[in-house]
């Protein structure tokens, strides 16, 4: 199988933002029904990859009942999701030395799909890709993703040396493939931005 082929592969759960639109705080760490965002996000990425490191800033004790290794961003600043993949690629190379391949998760998206990771390989070797992200309603969701690690030096002089933030941008310099998912019965990557949204999620739930 060619998910197995591309073995070991380390997962990132990306909640290092500063959620200004929901209010501030840890976006991923606000209730659905009985479960943080978090916790949903964990339990549907771990199964999918051979370990998981959280991605956060600031103070990490707050995030240890999730007993899950944890890591700041490697470039300050607040840079955005790009500085979550570099992290996470970092982390990896230091951690998991034969590991080739990083799979990036939100952490305010708790209904993606359990087959994600499996379905970006896929279409890596379908498509003679570089890469692969997660599309829906006909929007891009390059925060799910499968990276190669082998493309963090080029991502690292983008961040750093280019101060480059804009993960379109950066993705296309790369050859992309596109995983698509239906948004019926809903949209699975929709995620909590505003207070509504959390609203919405418990009904979904």
């Amino acid at each position: 199988m060619i998910l197995e082929d591309m073995r070991p592969i380390v997962g990132v759960v990306m909640a290092g933002g500063l959620s200004r639109r929901m209010g501030g705080g840890d976006k991923c760490q606000l209730m659905l029904k009985n479960k943080t965002l978090l916790a949903r996000v964990i339990e549907r990425a771990s199964p999918q990859v051979d370990a998981l490191v959280l991605n956060v800033n600031g103070e990490p004790n707050r995030f240890q009942s999730y007993l899950l290794p944890m890591v700041a961003d490697s470039v300050a600043g607040y840079a955005g999701p790009l500085a979550g993949i570099l992290t996470g690629m970092k982390w990896a190379k230091e951690n998991f030395p034969d590991c080739q391949w990083l799979a990036s998760f939100a952490s305010d998206t708790p209904f993606f799909p359990l087959d994600l990771v499996e379905r970006l390989a896929l279409a890596i070797t379908d498509q003679k890709a570089e890469l692969a992200c997660a599309k829906s309603g006909g929007q891009k969701h390059p925060v799910f993703g499968l990276w190669p690690i082998r493309l963090y030096e080029d991502l690292h002089r983008a961040l750093v040396e280019e101060e480059l933030r804009k993960m379109g941008a950066w993705l296309g310099r790369h050859r992309c493939a596109e995983v698509i998912y239906e948004t019926e019965p809903f949209d699975p990557f929709f995620n909590l931005n505003r207070p509504e949204d959390l609203a919405q999620a418990k009904r979904l739930v």
